[in-house]
């Protein structure tokens, strides 16, 4: 087992490699690559426990979740709240309920099935969104909503999936129990995120003198406790854990930039294992008979329900039609759409396996056709941010005692300014100062003479509160190009 777990990390890295050029998304070469080592291709694993499947998910999706938290802006999310939560409960019934109905009259299967098929598959997936919509510069409001809605949609698909289960089966179920239910889990899932990212923040900030190693160990504790003690109480451990790293990602850490870079590659690490095990769960040969149910339901739920959900979801929200075009194309299926497709069968209501293969055969389209396209509607659109990724020199600033001041590094986009500038005209307060110059992964030693061009990298030691006021300063000194914009909203 140990050696055909090696052959498929290197195989990953090998395909990924060669098909670079090509914008393929990670998590559609790790299902692939899941489906070709399972047991319809080459039967190297033997791999069909769908409880076993489902626990592993859980899992893997703290470390995304917490990933996605982490990375998001607490000024953007506030700006979000309203459509995101809105996009969250009724958007999930909206476009369950056109998907399911549709479904019905175009494949002929019995309407109570084919809502049972709509809801497992009407919420958008976190690990899917995050891995695609991460690798692209996309405006923060739009990628927020998407990227949070996904986090926050899984407790209203899974309610609703076992709600139309048991009336499927026969079984009575209270629709006040049920709504008192779902309330719970989004309140409560919310309260004890907050609780244990302030409490995480607060030990943080109050733990010295020990290795930085140690700081990474604690890390993963409090993503744990975060989901372990939500879901202990019924609450909803994915949407604890991703308030549980919104409040420690907004908020000043002790190493930080080390922190943020191993939240990074856990998040990577656990896209690429969730997508394998989620391809070894299915049986490529039973597609055959399933794969037209599988086109009809994705064709629906993409370009009817989806966009419904999101017109429906998003009025007074400041979108442009455009965004909420960009929204609904954003909206794809992933892990959790899969593991709730297990629900039937353990209720005895899938013995064919049918719901579960259209499900993923959909899901699988959705992450194919929609994960590929995704970078060229940004580009259609024009929705996307002209920020590059952050150079190779990072610095951090650590001290025993608490200081306010933070080394901070700001990239002039070369693409959106021209120029130049000596640091001595750039007229920076007296406690600011530029301490290093990075310039094609080479370092200035900076002097009043030196001059900055676009395209370079400067470490600033400043006082945190003033960081706003420091970068405006700094790109006053330069002529924006035509058509870029100051900020992306």
């Amino acid at each position: 087992m140990v050696l055909i777990i090696s052959i498929i990390l290197i195989f990953v890295v090998f395909v990924a490699s060669l098909s670079h050029k090509l914008n393929v998304p990670l998590i559609i070469i790790a299902l692939a690559t899941g489906l070709i080592f399972g047991s319809d291709v080459t039967g190297l694993i033997y791999f069909d426990d769908a409880s076993f499947g489902k626990n592993l998910a859980n899992i893997l999706l703290v470390f995304i979740l917490f990933a996605g938290g982490f990375g998001t802006s607490a000024k953007t999310f506030r700006s979000v709240v309203v459509p995101t939560s809105l996009l969250a409960t009724v958007g999930i019934l909206v476009t369950a309920g056109a998907t399911g109905i549709l479904f019905s009259l175009l494949s002929g299967w019995p309407l109570p099935k084919a809502i049972l098929v709509a809801v497992i598959i009407s919420s958008t997936d976190a690990a899917a969104v995050f891995s695609i919509l991460r690798t692209r510069s996309i405006r923060a409001k739009v990628s927020s909503i998407s990227e949070i809605e996904s986090a926050a949609n899984d407790p209203m698909a899974i309610i609703s999936t076992g709600f139309v289960i048991n009336l499927v089966m026969g079984e009575k179920t209270s629709t006040l129990t049920s709504i008192l239910h779902l309330v719970w889990q989004l309140g409560a899932g919310v309260g004890f995120g907050l609780l244990i990212g302030f409490a995480a923040v607060f030990l943080f900030r109050k733990v010295r003198n020990i290795d930085n190693s140690y700081y990474y160990i604690l890390l993963i504790g409090f993503m744990f406790l975060s989901f372990g003690l939500a879901d202990l109480c019924k609450a909803s451990g994915m949407l604890s854990v991703f308030f549980t790293g919104l409040v420690m990602g907004n908020n000043k850490l002790p190493f930080r930039n080390g922190l943020s870079t191993f939240v990074g590659t856990l998040s990577f690490i656990a896209n690429l294992g969730l997508f394998v095990f989620l391809g070894l769960l299915a049986f490529p040969r039973q597609f055959a008979s399933i794969w037209l149910p599988g086109v009809i339901i994705f064709g629906v739920m993409t370009f009817v329900g989806r966009p419904l959900a999101v017109l429906l979801c998003t009025p007074g929200s400041g979108l442009s039609l455009k965004e909420k075009l960009f929204l609904s194309w954003s909206g794809l299926r992933g892990a959790v759409p899969i593991v709730l497709a297990t629900y039937p069968a353990a209720a005895g209501l899938d013995g064919d396996h049918a719901i579960f293969n259209v499900v993923f055969f959909a899901v699988a389209l959705s992450m194919v056709v929609q994960g590929t396209t995704i970078g060229k509607l940004v580009d259609l659109f024009k929705l996307g941010s002209r920020i590059k990724p952050k150079p190779e020199q990072t610095m951090e600033l650590v001290t025993i005692s608490n200081t306010s001041y933070e080394l901070v590094e700001i990239r002039l986009d070369e693409d959106q300014f021209e120029g130049s500038c000596a640091i001595s005209k750039m007229g920076l307060p007296a406690d600011t100062t530029i301490t290093m110059v990075s310039r094609d992964k080479q370092v200035i030693p900076p002097s009043g003479s030196t001059i900055v061009l676009p395209g370079d990298s400067l470490f600033v030691l400043l006082s945190e509160e003033r960081l706003g006021e420091i970068r405006s300063v700094i790109e006053g000194c330069y002529k924006r190009k035509p058509g870029t914009i100051e900020e992306n909203a």
